[in-house]
């Protein structure tokens, strides 16, 4: 495909010139670089060779918060559509390339979560490279819940619900259309990260995982960069293989309201006194539809009730609905020793 003929950096430039000339000499991209390259990207303009390239050193370099703001920035503006729900959710933007053997525990969160006074919205893909698992559209699917959804179906599910879902092929189509690039590159890319925080929803709070507090760091900063949106609260921790699932023991939180603050917690404290092995399953989407409705039916007092019920928790502090982890698990137990809990189940299921 031909170059087009406006703009001065064309990916290969890029390469030549700034993010490919080593590991000791390459440079960042200036915002307007970094602009330029995703406006490019999403017209499918550079070749594979050096799409591939850029995707390549970008990985080896990693991304600074104002290249990150710039690529989120040009989504929101040329590919993500966004319907804004009347009620005021947290945005969960779990990694879209999904889970392979750690049970999906942000339906079951979301849902006790809504129940006990904060919305919750979720947003994934379908088999999106590089790890192609399972992800929150496939434990809905399992579930029996609509998930083709437009935009505006997806707020109206917030709205009615307290738990939405938006599907990336609806609401970034220029992202998915990508799909055969990323799935050849083997390895993950900065649209990875990014594709993330499109926040469909327009949400006030983004609530992620890390496996590194720098990593989280950098996301609050991407996001008080960007001119796109605008998302003052920030809650992020370590999460299950990348998810927005908090893994078992000890683990850090990463908190942005005006100021980054980072804590670690036990989650024995909070009930989740076991290892990572004892949330495993064979059939990620399969088990984790199945514990969902066992869980909020009441059935289940095991590893997964107590996971889901903190994950909850977390969801209501992020939401500011409660002060403390302490209150927001019991405020979860409650939503689901009450049945409200599974009641907000088959809303979402009749909607």
């Amino acid at each position: 495909m031909s170059e087009r003929s406006t703009g001065d950096w064309p990916l290969r430039r890029l390469m030549t010139e700034v993010v490919g000339s080593g590991h000791k000499s390459a440079e960042d991209m200036n915002r307007e670089q970094a602009r330029e390259s995703m406006e490019r990207v999403l017209e499918r303009e550079p070749d594979e060779t050096t799409l591939g390239a850029f995707w390549l050193a970008n990985r080896w370099r990693r991304n600074t918060p104002t290249e990150l703001a710039a690529f989120s920035d040009v989504l929101r503006e040329q590919s993500v559509e966004t319907a804004t729900p009347e009620c005021d959710p947290v945005d969960c933007g779990a990694n879209y390339d999904g889970k392979h053997s750690t049970a999906l525990l942000g339906v079951g969160a979301g849902l006790v979560a809504a129940a006990a006074g904060t919305p919750v919205v979720t947003h994934s893909g379908d088999r999106v490279p590089t790890q192609e698992g399972d992800a929150y559209k496939h434990a809905l699917d399992e579930l029996g819940v609509r998930t083709d959804l437009t935009p505006a179906e997806s707020a109206a599910m917030t709205d009615e619900v307290g738990f939405g879902f938006y599907y990336q092929p609806q609401f970034n189509p220029g992202v998915v259309d990508l799909s055969d690039r990323r799935a050849q590159m083997g390895v993950r890319t900065y649209l990875n990260t990014v594709e993330t925080l499109a926040n469909p929803a327009n949400a006030d709070v983004h609530l992620g995982s890390f496996y590194h507090l720098s990593f989280a760091k950098r996301i609050v900063d991407t996001f008080g960069e960007m001119t796109a949106q605008d998302v003052p609260r920030v809650i992020m921790f370590q999460g299950l293989e990348g998810y927005d699932d908090i893994r078992p023991g000890s683990t850090v939180v990463a908190e942005y309201d005006g100021e980054f603050d980072d804590f670690e917690i036990e989650t024995a404290t909070y009930g989740m006194d076991f290892e990572r092995e004892e949330l495993e399953v064979d059939d990620v989407a399969a088990a984790s539809a199945r514990i969902t409705r066992e869980v909020l039916a009441g059935d289940r007092t095991d590893a997964f009730a107590d996971a889901i019920a903190l994950n909850a928790a977390v969801r209501l502090y992020a939401g500011s609905e409660v002060e403390t982890l302490d209150d927001g698990l019991s405020r979860a137990r409650e939503a689901i020793d009450d049945g409200t809990a599974a009641d907000r189940l088959d809303a979402l299921q009749a909607f």
